[in-house]
């Protein structure tokens, strides 16, 4: 897929939430968008550009841009000065937004695409952006906390809340959920999940859906969005059903446990976390089961309480 068009998708399905009055919602997605082997639709890749510095003038530079303003490093449209992000000319504007990239994911901040940082970029990840959600940081002398919360710290007024699923969700999918309910309920010392009668009369509604799905924010086939879910008290949780689910880790497929915690965990109100070990980290990967860490539980306990 051209990362333009994807992009210019992207801006799409923002316009049209925010003409809607959504709430915030997290979109995982993997990094087809910035494949090495088809960055752009001029022939540039992710993998030819590593390396390049500021004054090199690459094809798929202006892909990047439109990549790393999409995830809140580029405020181009804040800055009249700022270089067309069309153009594959790589200026003093991308330099300071990769150097901020590289920050935000504690690699070195040379500002040069160097291999870590195309690794990172290439990384399935959440579409949420970074930099929108308000982070804290916590120092003691046992633990730094990474954890942040959505705009405005939305949250729910009770703790006990019901959940269903809607009439396509795999049944073989729906323990994993009810597990990952579980992790969340046995660490918050808040809250308490239970099955809804009815999935119409459920505080989380979570379904499969395909493409457009008539919330703003329309899947896009295998290979693209893996689901997504809004901030309180929404309670939508949406996986695309043309995604490869399993149970557990198995290679080219997402553990639908996993995917759950970290989608529940912006039902409950939370963004995305710096600490790679947390399950509220922007990247997941195929083939993997990921956990509750320590930085969920901190940033969990810190919105509502212990």
């Amino acid at each position: 897929m051209n990362l333009l068009k994807a992009s210019q998708h992207l801006n799409l399905i923002v316009e049209m939430a925010s003409k809607l009055f959504l709430p915030f919602s997290c979109i995982l997605f993997l990094a087809s968008l910035l494949r090495a082997n088809s960055l752009s639709g001029n022939g540039g890749s992710l993998k030819a550009m590593q390396g390049c510095r500021k004054g090199d003038t690459v094809n798929g530079i202006g892909d990047l841009k439109l990549y790393l303003a999409h995830f809140g490093y580029l405020n181009y449209k804040k800055n009249p000065n700022a270089s067309d992000l069309e153009e594959n000319h790589f200026d003093e504007e991308l330099e300071v937004a990769v150097k901020s990239y590289q920050v935000y994911y504690h690699l070195n901040a040379t500002g040069i695409l160097d291999e870590p940082t195309v690794s990172q970029i290439a990384m399935p990840r959440c579409g949420c952006r970074d930099k929108v959600i308000h982070m804290h940081t916590h120092n003691s002398i046992h633990t730094v906390s990474r954890y942040s919360f959505f705009p405005g710290s939305p949250k729910w007024s009770r703790g006990q809340l019901t959940y269903g699923f809607g009439p396509t969700f795999p049944t073989r999918f729906i323990a994993p959920v009810d597990q990952a309910f579980g992790k969340w309920a046995a660490v918050s010392g808040y809250f308490t999940f239970s099955k809804a009668a009815s999935y119409q009369g459920a505080d989380l509604k979570i379904s499969f859906e395909r493409v457009d799905h008539g919330d703003g924010g329309a899947f896009n086939g295998s290979g693209g969005v893996l689901a997504h879910a809004f901030s309180p008290q929404d309670g939508r949780l949406h996986f695309d059903a043309d995604e490869n689910w399993s149970i557990g880790a198995m290679p080219g497929f997402f553990d639908m446990e996993s995917v759950a915690i970290h989608e529940i965990g912006h039902l409950l109100g939370l963004g995305h976390s710096q600490d790679r070990s947390a399950i509220m980290f922007s990247s997941i990967s195929s083939g993997v089961t990921k956990g509750l860490a320590a930085d969920d539980i901190q940033g969990l306990r810190a919105l509502y309480g212990r």
